[in-house]
């Protein structure tokens, strides 16, 4: 294993490109973004080395890559960061996505400096938040992310972007203060901010309280977001602009899951599985209602909005399952691990197809001047076929059919949730049906029966716009056919936690 910082590098490397940015003396919107692009895409760089020096067997799925450095001794501070197969996918799904919104951000005319420094500034505080492992040291990046979000959907959003700005930042604030209260109170109990040493006393009993518990399942349900706590995404989704709703659904959704799996399970595996019945209530809530909200929309992006929160919400579902206390029980092992690995996958899988289908809907935007309704359009795929065929996959992704990456995440989960609470699978079955009717519905009236006549004139997808979508895609068919090229990473860190649960 590689004695250099990778981590520290990746996570400053996209700070120090957006401080290039702000400073640059070009105003060329073009040459701005190949900038961004040139120094987001490369923090692949670092990312490869660790995927290719990660060692799957010997390390058992312990953490590596560690860098630890004393910073406030007096509070237990450190700057303490590391990657196990949960952080590592979540760093890719990071360096592959905020590429892609950025290359996707073409029609960015208006003070594009300093738009593409926030996408840099965003893209360091999530490699930030998915690394590190001192409550402290995270709680700053986790924030940090927060303000460039803020900003880019209140100064390049739609109509009512300054009204979904604040909501989004009210919410996400509100249920930050309420973790940070939680940690607080935890620390004066543990007398430590350290995830590690808080889980090992969370295994054997910890100092954490139900109240405590409460305070930072907030935090991370508003971040999925959990029902009811997502009011503020449909405006938020809809009124950003499509780079940054793809940044928004592919990334930072992602860290509210990666919270719960990553702290809140460890830490708190007695709460959770004390309040199981009504957190498993929640999830149902967040698959089933969400499903019956995206099917009554009409505006695309509002329907992908609620997509998304059903699609987290088998996340939840997995994740609350998996708490049941089975000491021994080999065969509660395999479902839990099942669960588990279904959870990480999905997490990667849906954040690059949402992503994709997200940014077809902003080329839909650009191409019909603002048009984005479900009705709106008619038989594009007669003029389109390559936009037809590209979106089409990407959908079908998403609502897992069997050979794409979509299924593996979603039959995982189903697997493992069965095995462990059969009644909250079977309840939460109806929101894949409903998932395939209204993406179905999204073929159906965009591209298929008699074309529209007023986009006659429709352009089919010009290379650039393949370049960015094509790679997602390309992803989708990879890993449907072969998910063990990230299960091989990710069993390792699933086995220690189910280890870590059963005891």
């Amino acid at each position: 294993m590689t004695e250099t910082p990778l981590i520290s590098i990746l996570t400053f490397f996209p700070l120090l490109g957006a401080l290039v940015l702000a400073l640059a003396p070009t105003r060329d919107a073009g040459r701005l973004r190949g900038l961004a692009f040139g120094i987001s895409a490369a923090t692949l760089l670092p990312i490869g080395l660790i995927w290719l020096s990660f060692e799957t067997a010997s390390m058992g799925g312990s953490l590596q890559f560690i860098e630890r450095h004393e910073w406030i001794p007096t509070l237990n501070v450190q700057y303490f960061v590391g990657v196990d197969g949960l952080g590592l996918l979540m760093i890719l799904l990071t360096g592959i996505v905020t590429p892609m919104a950025i290359l996707a951000s073409g029609n960015v005319t208006r003070n594009p400096r300093l738009y593409f420094a926030l996408m840099l500034f965003l893209q360091a505080g999530l490699y930030g938040a998915f690394t590190a492992l001192n409550f402290f040291h995270w709680f700053l990046f986790w924030e940090l992310v927060l303000i460039p979000a803020y900003f880019l959907i209140r100064n390049w959003g739609g109509p009512q972007c300054r009204a979904a700005a604040l909501q989004f930042f009210i919410f996400t604030m509100v249920g930050s203060i309420a973790m940070l209260v939680g940690f607080m109170a935890l620390y004066l109990s543990a007398k430590s901010f350290d995830f590690i040493v808080l889980a090992e006393m969370g295994r054997n009993g910890g100092h954490a309280t139900m109240g405590i518990f409460v305070c930072v399942l907030l935090g991370f349900a508003v971040k999925v977001p959990l029902m009811p706590f997502h009011s503020w995404l449909p405006a938020t989704y809809s009124e950003a602009p499509t780079p940054v709703t793809m940044m928004l659904t592919g990334v930072m959704s992602k860290m509210g899951v990666y919270g719960f799996v990553r702290i809140l399970l460890p830490i708190f595996p007695a709460q959770i599985e004390a309040a199981m019945t009504p957190l498993l209530g929640l999830a149902l809530l967040t698959i089933v209602v969400s499903a019956f909200a995206a099917l009554a929309q009409k505006d695309l992006k509002r329907m992908l909005a609620y997509s998304s929160v059903n699609h987290l919400g088998y996340c939840m579902l997995a994740v609350f399952a998996v708490a049941v206390y089975t000491p021994g029980d080999v065969y509660y092992a395999v479902e839990k691990a099942a669960a588990l690995n279904g959870v990480i996958l999905q997490m990667f899988n849906h954040g690059i197809c949402a992503a994709a289908i997200f940014c077809f809907i902003g080329y839909l935007e650009e191409r019909s001047g603002g048009l984005r309704g479900v009705d709106d359009f008619g038989g594009l795929r007669k003029i389109a076929p390559i936009f037809c065929g590209l979106m089409g996959i990407s959908l079908f992704a998403s609502l897992g059919l069997p050979g794409l990456n979509g299924f593996v995440g979603e039959f995982l989960i189903f697997k493992g949730v069965f095995g462990l609470s059969p009644w909250a699978a079977a309840l939460a079955t109806p929101g894949l049906l409903i998932t395939a009717v209204f993406l179905l519905k999204i073929m159906q009236n965009v591209f298929s029966g008699p074309l529209n006549e007023k986009w006659a004139d429709f352009k089919d997808l010009s290379v650039r716009e393949q370049l960015v979508v094509v790679p997602a895609v390309a992803l989708m068919f990879g890993l449907g056919v072969y998910p063990q090229f990230f299960t091989e990473m990710t069993n390792g860190t699933v086995m220690r936690i189910v280890e870590l649960l059963g005891k």
